[in-house]
């Protein structure tokens, strides 16, 4: 009976001596529930609505060591390539037809778009191109390949138009902003260039937003397309009493013989060539630049996300 008696007394001073533990663990949970409920909170850091303004919206990787390894990239500048073919071939036939057309105009764009968006995002103008590279959603060495294809595109669409404007036994296809760029003088078309260059640009990155529906980027973009084109007729003939002195897209213009081809010495027409590549080409990509931060701008100050 001693031995039972012993046995429980040990068991009794064992539990004893484990609450106490239990007490100490229930202490310290308390205690440190406290300290964390009682732990000053830090204020959140203010970010300024710029942030990120100018951070990178393309993959990481891209880079011109791995993009020619992907077969989409060669895609995309088939893409390019024959979206800006149609697109110039579109804008031959309608210069012929005149600011009645403009209609047909739109009809044609918003196809081309669908068809070639989901190749290459369906940028078909070096003014675009160059704005996406500008503000970061675009690396350098896609922008330029892009560019290249727009220009070849632009220059396979213009023999064809041409070969079927001789075949017809007319002469060679006249372009109607060089006798009006003789006419108004640079500065006064530079500014019909510039202006719609920043509509075009603004459209296109405001599309941007809508890209999961095809037809909404399109349209967005067509009608972009379209004021730009509206805003320089009504300038330049109504206003400055011109006649169709804008492009609007340099992969075209390089392809429509703005090139001088002739002059008394060679300063002379080295000084045409120069003048019409900042006419039709520079100009209009500084204001594809402008157009894309005016609407990033716009964009961060509404806090859109």
């Amino acid at each position: 009976m001693a031995t039972k008696k012993s046995k429980s007394s040990k068991k009794s001073a064992k539990t004893t001596t484990t609450k106490p533990k239990t007490a100490e663990k229930a202490v310290k949970t308390n205690t440190v529930e406290k300290s964390v409920k009682t732990e000053p909170k830090m204020p959140a850091e203010k970010k300024s609505f710029l942030s990120g303004f100018f951070a990178k919206k393309y993959e990481e990787k891209e880079s011109i060591l791995t993009v020619f390894k992907s077969h989409k990239f060669y895609g995309a500048l088939l893409g390019e390539l024959l979206g800006t073919l149609i697109i110039a071939l579109l804008l031959f036939s309608v210069s012929l037809m005149g600011i009645a057309s403009l209609a047909t105009y739109a009809f044609g764009i918003i196809a081309v778009l669908i068809a070639v968006y989901a190749f290459s995002g369906a940028c078909l103008n070096p003014i675009v191109t160059v704005g996406m590279m500008a503000s970061r959603r675009m690396s350098v060495i896609r922008g330029i390949m892009y560019i290249i294809a727009e220009i070849v595109g632009a220059w396979l669409g213009w023999l064809i138009f041409n070969g079927f404007h001789l075949a017809g036994g007319e002469t060679a296809y006249d372009v109607p902003a060089m006798a009006a760029l003789a006419e108004g003088g640079f500065w006064v078309v530079a500014m019909v260039e510039l202006v719609g260059a920043i509509v075009i640009a603004f459209f296109f990155n405001r599309a941007l937003k809508y890209k999961r529906s095809v037809f909404t980027f399109a349209a967005t973009v067509t009608g972009g397309v379209i004021l730009a084109i509206i805003i320089g007729y009504v300038v330049s003939a109504a206003f400055l009493g011109l006649n169709n002195n804008f492009i609007f897209n340099p992969a075209v213009a390089m392809m429509l013989q703005i090139f001088p081809q002739a002059g008394e010495n060679f300063g002379e027409i080295l000084g045409g060539i120069c003048q019409a590549l900042s006419l039709y080409a520079i100009i209009p990509m500084i204001g594809g630049v402008v157009g894309f931060y005016i609407s990033d701008f716009a964009s961060k100050l509404a806090d859109e996300e």
